[in-house]
């Protein structure tokens, strides 16, 4: 499931999400409008759902939760951008806090 998190998300909603990747959530923040698109197996449908909503692509950042171990990463193929990051994890410091600290918020409170 796939789902947009725009204030601390419910433990029921938290299962749902979690369930495609057995424990694992795919995140994608919007690091400006401090909202994330959690769930699904591929990064690049939760971009898509953040654009339709009114995201703008250069503050739509990849990364994923472990919910089992509380770890993060911060690898996706939509991180790749040749003006901003030149990986498929977030080199920028700044925004890998950010994204980090509105993930733990929204999904972990």
């Amino acid at each position: 499931m796939l789902l947009i998190i725009r204030s601390k998300i419910d433990s029921e909603s938290l299962k749902r999400v979690a369930e495609d990747l057995k424990g694992y959530v795919k995140v994608v923040v919007d690091v400006q409008r401090r909202v994330l698109a959690a769930g699904g197996q591929k990064h690049v449908d939760g971009e898509q759902i953040l654009l339709e909503d009114g995201s703008r692509q250069t503050d739509l950042w990849g990364a994923g939760l472990d919910l089992e171990t509380d770890q993060m990463d911060f690898d996706s193929m939509i991180n790749i951008r040749p003006a901003q990051n030149l990986s498929r994890e977030i080199l920028d410091q700044g925004i890998r806090g950010q994204v980090e600290s509105i993930t733990r918020s929204l999904l972990k409170g």
